[in-house]
């Protein structure tokens, strides 16, 4: 610093010079960062746009911080340029001219009438739009400039944001939507006869209304990041559009089961036929075979065998018009609930088959056993031993008679067993039943 003023230290010539080369470069910062605000794409849609909701509210605020950017810019622009002239006049500043330039490089020597910060409707100091003018140092101006173009800059990056993802991906989707909708009519998806047909129709509206509120309120999608301070940080939220985008591909993926059933119903009906044949021949055979059981087994709870499964038939008959008549989005869950339903049935057919056959199943056994028996007992040469050939007489009557009993027949066996178990030095057969003085030993 040099002498001192009526003010404060009055600048030296070399002070002046930096100050007016670092504010000169502010100037032009300033103004290239204006302009490219001017010519932003997204500006210029905000201007031609029929705005509501959040979105005007913040453009109207916008657009008068914008004006009064402008107006301190001519303000700083024009006490810069007024600088310059006064140091301009001569190449070795005089005393007065130095303690000018002071003043005006770090007093608040500009004057911004306080008509246009009220006219502007823009965020201003406290206090400042009730006044008729107001004064601020070049400084200052300059950090309310930043702080103007900083809040206006991150509304107009933000909406055009939201406008340049959204509309395109709605767009996008919705012409996806309408193909779907043709392909869904094909195969007689329709409102109001299908779910998916409603479910169309609820995304087309959902669509709809999405795209009008993007276009008019673009801010009311936007969600700014936490903690950012830099203009325009965040995102666009997508969170409506995803979710009708998965609406629409549940509903794909139905018309494509449906298109899947129009190809390969005849075929999955066949199937059905003969599944539902063997079950009834399977319930056929367990009745034919109940009555034999009943017959040949003596004391012997047998289950009673049900009747073919009528009310199957009838569905897959069902199933057999809706595909004559092209029905296909009615014919889909049909089948697959007909498919699960007639394994179901097939399986229970041979569970009764089984359940019924059962007892023939353990005279079998016991049959082959005593057989199995004797041929053992014969390669060690006691098939003429009397107690065997007695006890192998009582169980085969046994066996081989109608109606059998099967418990006596296999207490029968097992004495049977036991006697050839003795003879031949084995282990000996598990009692099961059979009592002591069946077997053969001292005191039999």
């Amino acid at each position: 610093m040099g002498v001192t003023g009526s003010t404060g230290p009055v600048m030296d010539r070399d002070e002046v010079d930096r100050a007016l080369a670092r504010l000169g470069a502010e100037h032009e910062a300033i103004e290239t960062s204006l302009l490219a605000l001017q010519d932003h794409a997204g500006r210029r849609l905000l201007e031609g746009a029929g705005l509501t909701g959040v979105t005007q509210e913040r453009w109207t605020s916008t657009e008068a911080s914008i004006t009064l950017l402008w107006t301190y810019f001519d303000a700083y622009a024009d006490a810069l340029r007024t600088a310059r002239d006064i140091r301009s006049r001569r190449r070795w500043s005089s005393r007065e001219d130095l303690v000018e330039l002071t003043e005006l490089l770090t007093g608040e020597s500009v004057t911004v009438a306080g008509s246009a910060t009220a006219t502007a409707n823009a965020p201003t100091l406290h206090g400042a739009a009730n006044k008729l003018s107001e004064r601020y140092s070049l400084t200052t101006l300059v950090g309310r400039m930043n702080e103007l173009y900083a809040t206006s800059l991150d509304m107009v990056v933000a909406a055009d944001a939201v406008w340049s993802a959204l509309p395109a991906r709605i767009d996008l989707l919705a012409a996806e939507l309408q193909r779907t909708r043709r392909l869904a009519h094909s195969v007689g998806v329709r409102p109001g006869e299908h779910p998916a047909g409603d479910d169309l129709e609820r995304i087309t509206r959902t669509l709809t209304k999405l795209r009008e509120q993007v276009v008019s309120d673009p801010l009311e999608f936007w969600l700014a990041a936490e903690g950012s301070s830099a203009p325009g940080g965040g995102r666009p939220d997508t969170t409506v559009y995803d979710r009708e985008a998965r609406a629409l591909e549940d509903v794909r993926r139905e018309i494509d089961a449906v298109l899947t059933v129009r190809q390969d119903a005849e075929k999955r009906i066949v199937r059905l036929r003969d599944i539902l044949s063997r079950a009834d021949r399977t319930l056929a055979e367990a009745r034919t075979a109940r009555g034999e059981v009943l017959a040949k087994i003596a004391a012997t709870e047998v289950p009673v065998v049900s009747g073919p499964p009528t009310v199957l038939q009838e569905q897959v008959a069902a199933a057999a018009d809706y595909r004559r008549q092209g029905q296909w989005h009615r014919l889909s869950p049909l089948l697959e609930s007909l498919e699960q339903k007639a394994e179901d049935e097939l399986l229970r057919a041979r569970e009764s088959l089984t359940a019924v056959t059962a007892p023939l199943a353990v005279r079998a056994e016991l049959r082959g056993r005593l057989d199995a028996y004797k041929a053992k007992v014969a390669r060690h040469g006691f098939a003429e031993d009397a107690v065997l050939v007695e006890r192998y007489e009582k169980a085969r009557r046994m066996l081989w008679s109608a109606p059998c009993d099967l418990r006596a027949a296999e207490r029968a066996v097992l004495r049977y067993q036991h006697a050839a178990a003795e003879l031949l030095g084995g282990p000996r057969v598990p009692d099961q039943g059979v009592r002591e003085d069946d077997r053969r030993g001292p005191g039999a």
